[in-house]
């Protein structure tokens, strides 16, 4: 976590076996394998968590925000989380835009 301890995830709601070509272009947006996608889908994790307001805030907010986008253009359902200091509290989308912009200010 960063110094401000506050990240944004977002986890895939139910546990959907994605096609291929749906987790390549998730591993293309986050960076993480499609193995490592697979076993969090599954196991009903995150499939991207940005810690924010570090020195990669730049580079990790709109990843996060592509995640979301695609998924929810594919009509895949997600829930978005904010982890403030270990607590961790389920969002709604326009909050996450809200912390992003306030983030980019």
């Amino acid at each position: 976590m960063t110094s401000s301890g506050t990240a944004l995830s977002v986890t895939i709601d139910g546990t959907p076996d994605l096609p291929g070509e749906v987790l390549k272009s998730l591993y293309r947006i986050t960076r993480r394998s499609t193995t490592e996608l697979r076993r969090s889908i599954v196991a009903g994790d995150s499939v991207y968590t940005a810690d924010l307001f570090g020195s990669d805030h730049v580079e990790v907010a709109p990843r996060l925000e592509k995640a979301v986008d695609y998924l929810q253009g594919l009509g895949i359902p997600v829930v978005l989380h904010e982890t403030t200091d270990g607590q961790r509290d389920e969002i709604a989308l326009e909050t996450m835009r809200e912390i992003l912009a306030a983030g980019a200010e």
